[in-house]
């Protein structure tokens, strides 16, 4: 990482969303930038829906960046002064990033969700999913179904409780030229083996779903981490699959996030990555990235 005025000073960063107590983006940011030796404070503010407009007017120069979660990550859109290739596709960015030129802020949208699942699990698997099974219809779910199709799925089954809420993930695999079968979340029980699947479900929405994998290599890769093991991933790794936890995911998007903080190009590692990453999994309690859902 070269030298740059914004690493030379104190800059502000913070997560926001609603609720955002529970958010371990503070401790995992603060643990990297430590690492790194740049003076950037990162921490927590509660902004509902409607609210995100209004507070960056209220922030000074000082200010680098933002992570976006529940319910922000669509509503930033219309706010960004420029958005990367897939937030444009997508529709979401959890990332912004501020520069100041000619005094005005110019705001940068971004979406690292998608880094944050496939990375996770191409660390631990060589998964080549023909189809994918998501679970749930916000945000996040568009960012899991691209990844699954990095990861190689042409074939998509979704799960919503309200399967009028699945436009914006109708007209995602429409444009990556792939199937898509929409359901109701009711109807899950009827759900067969699977291979892949990834859950976007909040925590607790799912603990009365029992899933089972095809085979040992069939991955469940549930976003929500709090409490973990979530009811849904026990029963796929007691039932013999591989579960990747929403804390595999929230590492990985954040590495990602700390690379545009920091000014280093997406494609770049961090000085000290494989050093900073498992320093970031130790402060939310994650094992190596090897570990089993029983290790973690």
């Amino acid at each position: 990482m070269t030298e740059s005025d914004f690493s030379r000073s104190p800059r502000q960063l913070a997560v926001l969303g609603s609720p955002i107590g529970h958010s371990l983006s503070p401790r995992l940011h603060t643990t990297a930038y430590n690492m790194l030796g740049v003076p950037f404070t990162y921490g927590r503010v509660e902004l509902g829906s409607g609210e995100l407009g209004p507070w960056l007017d209220s922030l000074d120069s000082t200010w680098r960046g933002l992570s976006l979660t529940m319910p922000l990550k669509r509503e930033v859109i219309p706010l960004l002064s420029t958005s990367s290739p897939l937030v444009d596709r997508l529709g979401v960015a959890n990332t912004v990033v501020f520069e100041y030129l000619d005094g005005h802020r110019v705001i940068h949208g971004h979406n690292t969700d998608v880094d944050g699942i496939v990375r996770a699990v191409t660390s631990r698997h060589a998964a080549r999913p023909e189809t994918a099974t998501i679970l749930g219809g916000g945000a996040t779910a568009s960012s899991a179904l691209y990844a699954a199709h990095l990861l190689g799925a042409t074939a998509f089954t979704v799960y919503l409780r309200d399967v009028s809420k699945a436009d914006e993930l109708v007209t995602l695999a429409r444009a990556l030229d792939a199937e898509i079968d929409v359901r109701p979340l009711a109807d899950i029980s009827r759900l067969p083996v699977q291979d892949f699947v990834v859950s976007t479900l909040p925590g607790g929405a799912a603990d009365e779903i029992t899933l089972v994998p095809a085979s040992p290599e069939s991955v469940l890769f549930d976003v929500a981490y709090d409490p973990w093991p979530s009811r849904i991933a026990q029963a796929w790794s007691d039932a013999g699959g591989l579960v990747f936890s929403g804390l595999d995911m929230l590492v990985e998007q954040a590495i990602s996030q700390v690379r545009l903080f920091a000014g280093v190009a997406q494609d770049v590692p961090l000085p000290g990555e494989s050093d900073i990453r498992a320093a970031m999994r130790a402060a939310v309690g994650l094992a190596p990235s090897t570990a089993t859902l029983g290790e973690m």
